[in-house]
């Protein structure tokens, strides 16, 4: 077989274990989804999935970082900035599907604090986008009137990112905790309006 069949077929086993990965901690939580379980699902040794992806923490990196590219696709790609909120709520509701995943997005973050961990660079570097993300939606929204709010878009963005990453941990601890309601009660006495209007944005 020639090089880049070799690296081809190597880039989409990795692809075939974080889908299969996602299904399984979504669905057993972290505690529950061993690597071995997860090599199980891919017909592989724990041994073999560590191959492709040096450690367990790298590996449950990767998985988070496939997670975002998939919401990315399904939620955000193409939307306007006026419709960032609509999809972020989206993305908020369908996540309490997925309780497994929320747990290890909340450990790894707590983890990640560690210069030296893992998952430190891709939290940074996740914190930057998210923030730049809400940053130019507020923007847009208050150059056209719309938000009522008028301090830095870049100050908002955080207390957006700090306020759905509490609600995580809070619905952790109590899953009756509505995430998607509350952010949305959020949203609309910002907008001073229903959320609703930003389908016709």
């Amino acid at each position: 077989m020639k090089p880049g069949g070799t690296y081809l077929k190597g880039v989409a086993k990795r692809e075939e274990i974080l889908k299969k990965a996602l299904d399984v901690i979504g669905r057993e939580g972290i505690r529950g989804a061993s690597v071995k379980e997860i090599a199980d699902a891919v017909h592989l040794s724990p041994a073999g999935i560590l191959h492709h992806f040096g450690t367990k923490e790298e590996l449950f990196t990767e998985i988070l970082r496939k997670r975002d590219e998939l919401d990315q696709e399904l939620f955000t790609d193409g939307a306007p900035a006026e419709q960032s909120a609509l999809a972020y709520l989206n993305l908020t509701q369908r996540n309490a599907q997925v309780p497994g995943l929320i747990e290890l997005f909340s450990e790894m973050a707590v983890k990640a604090a560690d210069p030296q961990h893992p998952a430190h660079n891709f939290f940074v570097k996740r914190g930057v986008e998210t923030r730049a993300g809400f940053e130019e939606a507020i923007r847009v929204l208050q150059e056209s009137g719309r938000l009522q709010l008028h301090s830095d878009p870049a100050m908002l963005a955080r207390v957006i990112q700090a306020v759905s990453d509490g609600l995580q941990m809070q619905w952790l601890l109590d899953p009756s905790v509505d995430m998607a309601a509350i952010m949305t009660a959020l949203f609309e006495d910002c907008l001073g309006g229903s959320i609703s209007e930003l389908h016709d944005a």
